[in-house]
Order: C-alpha cells, then structure tokens, then sequence
C-alpha cells in the first residue's frame, strides 16, 4: 500500500465515527452534510476555509460555490492543481445563515477533525483563507489585514494567512493581493516538488 492509500485510510478511519457527528451545536441547526475535506490525502499544500457554506452543504464538498469558483480560478492563474491539494475547513458543518463559526464550534470541530486531519496530511504548508480560519487555527483573535502574506507556523508546518475568495469578491480591489499571497505559495510549493 503507497502513501497515498494509506493516509487516504486513515482519513476515512477518521470520518467514520463523524458522518452525523452531534458534538457541537452546529448539528441541531440545519446542517445537510458533514463536509470533512476534499483533495489528495498525501497533499504538500492544504488550503484551510472558515466553513461550509449552502452549496457546500448541499453538495457535502468543500469551496464548491462563488468563493469555490474564485478560489478555483487563482489555483489555476498560479498553475496550482486543485487535485493535487487537500481543501478543508475550521468547522465541517455550515453555521446557519453562513454566520461566523462560533469559538466553542470551532474548537471542538479542530480538537475532533482538523488538528488529526493534519496530523495524517502532513502538509508541507498550510494557507488559511479569512481571518475565521487563522483565529481558530491559532485560537486567538487576529486581524487578517495584518497577517495575510506573512509566513507563521502551526505545530512546526508552514503556515500563510489570506483573505477570504468571499471577501474578495465583495471587495474585487484586493484581488491582487489575494493573487500575490497565491503566487507566493505556489512558489514554495514548486520547490517543494522539486526536491521529491
């Protein structure tokens, strides 16, 4: 069995027990779909969003709507294979009217899926999108005007904060900064497949 399949495994090993997960308040509240991630198991780059939001939850897939599309776009403007990465979230069930993840939502969803997601991942680098994402990352307040583009570390990996693509497309005069912040990781990236 390749790495591949291995981590892939232990990633459904993981979920199993969550597929109608009631730990967090987010369960009772409408939720259609767990939505745990989506991507290559054995990624070097997983991108980290803030939650599901409507289509997602439809669809049970992570940034599959307007942000997804936008998202999908600088991936490609970077030559940054969407497969080729692991997509996930901070809470992997949609809040209700797409509100803001609750802290206590947050850290139960991290402590049960996202700090083991890692764990089995691996990733090489690690990008937030939102400030939502980095603050239940780092579990402290934060301001993604001053973060975004700055290279951090979570648990020793790599990690670089961005905007939100829902953001961007409500505020389209931040585009090229949410495209540098991508053109930096695909950077680090490249070299990183360069040296397998």
């Amino acid at each position: 069995m390749n790495q591949k399949t291995y981590k892939q495994m232990l990633l459904e090993n993981l979920y199993t027990p969550y597929t109608h997960c009631q730990k967090c308040p987010l369960a009772k509240l409408g939720r259609t779909h767990v939505v745990f991630g989506q991507g290559n198991p054995d990624a070097h780059l997983m991108i980290i969003g803030e939650g599901p939001g409507r289509d997602e939850d439809i669809q049970g897939l992570p940034f599959v709507g307007r942000s997804g599309q936008l998202l999908n776009k600088i991936l490609e403007a970077v030559n940054i294979n969407r497969s080729e990465i692991f997509i996930t979230n901070i809470v992997k069930c949609r809040p209700p009217n797409n509100r803001q993840p609750l802290p206590d939502e947050m850290n139960i969803c991290k402590n049960l899926l996202l700090d083991n997601q890692i764990k089995i991942i691996r990733p090489s680098i690690i990008c937030t999108l939102g400030a939502t994402a980095i603050q239940g990352l780092l579990q402290k307040p934060v301001k993604i005007t001053q973060l975004r583009g700055q290279q951090l570390r979570y648990n020793n990996i790599l990690t670089i904060p961005t905007y939100h693509p829902a953001y961007i497309l409500r505020n389209p005069k931040e585009l090229s900064k949410f495209a540098d912040d991508f053109s930096l990781i695909a950077e680090i990236t490249q070299s990183l497949d360069d040296t397998k």
